[in-house]
């Protein structure tokens, strides 16, 4: 205490711990999804590893000492079966978070029904599950945390991916709305919005050349790493943020930031700069 502040001080370095809350990754199997779960277990949480796929779902859980789960977060019977299940390996279920979401490329005029029933289902309708049959319990148990990685296709136009960005947006948009109704709950509920990072996935896609042009028009200079994201899930996850629901944390690096036409070269051809030799 000082003379003029008589409150006493915070202690840090217990808030960002996580001992004994038990945890649902949804989408744990790669990526983003695994170094979440391995970030959430450090700190002290007890993970349920979930997955679509055995393989990954056995691997992650192995690897971070987690509980493997397998299913399709599409499905309202396999998310109330995970609830259900994560509730009686966990005892309570403290915190969710939803890694799950791909992005189909084509001009937005050309989507047919088939892919835009699947693009809104891996990106928003699944979400809205999770949300609803984890929020349930949460508020029954006296509250918890909520963290969807959204994305900063939900915030810019985003050509060739345009029903992505509308899904990601009305994720946005969902995440705003539950916080308000489950936060007198004591239920948290944020968002994480990545610009590109360096998954298995996208490495795949894009390659090396490929990283490259991103890291060049990021302001940072690089790509994001899927451990970039991972921490900003674990800080919404902690006590750190405490005081922090309803908002969507941008972690790109900085690239939304940018100013999109390339001033310097139009400057130089108005002559405003000189030309560099």
């Amino acid at each position: 205490m000082t003379s003029v502040d008589q409150t006493p001080l915070a202690d840090y370095t217990t808030r960002h711990r996580l001992d004994g809350r038990g945890f649902v990754v949804a989408g744990a199997g790669q990526g983003i999804g695994r170094q979440t779960a391995a970030a959430l277990v450090q700190a002290g949480a007890r993970v349920i590893c979930c997955d679509i796929r055995a393989d990954l779902a056995h691997e992650v859980a192995a690897e971070v000492d987690g509980i493997p789960w397998v299913g399709d977060a599409t499905s309202r019977d396999d998310v109330q079966r995970l609830v259900e299940e994560g509730t009686a390996a966990l005892g309570r279920i403290d915190g969710l978070v939803d890694i799950i979401g791909m992005a189909h490329y084509g001009d937005a005029v050309t989507v047919d029904d088939e892919r835009l029933g699947w693009q809104f289902d891996i990106v928003l309708r699944h979400a809205i599950l999770l949300t609803q049959h984890v929020g349930r319990v949460m508020a029954a148990s006296g509250g918890g945390t909520m963290v969807f990685i959204c994305s900063t296709s939900g915030l810019t136009a985003t050509p060739q991916t345009a029903a992505y960005g509308a899904a990601k947006a009305g994720l946005i948009s969902w995440i705003k709305t539950v916080a308000d109704e489950l936060g007198p709950a004591g239920v948290r509920v944020n968002g994480v919005a990545p610009g590109m990072v360096w998954t298995p996935r996208v490495s795949g896609l894009i390659g090396e050349r490929g990283r490259a042009l991103v890291d060049e028009r990021t302001p940072l200079r690089r790509m994001a790493e899927p451990d970039d994201i991972a921490s900003a899930v674990l800080f919404l996850s902690t006590d750190l943020s405490s005081f922090v629901t309803g908002q969507t944390l941008v972690v790109d690096g900085g690239i939304t930031n940018s100013f999109p036409y390339p001033m310097a070269a139009l400057a130089e051809l108005a002559g405003i700069v000189e030309a560099k030799s």
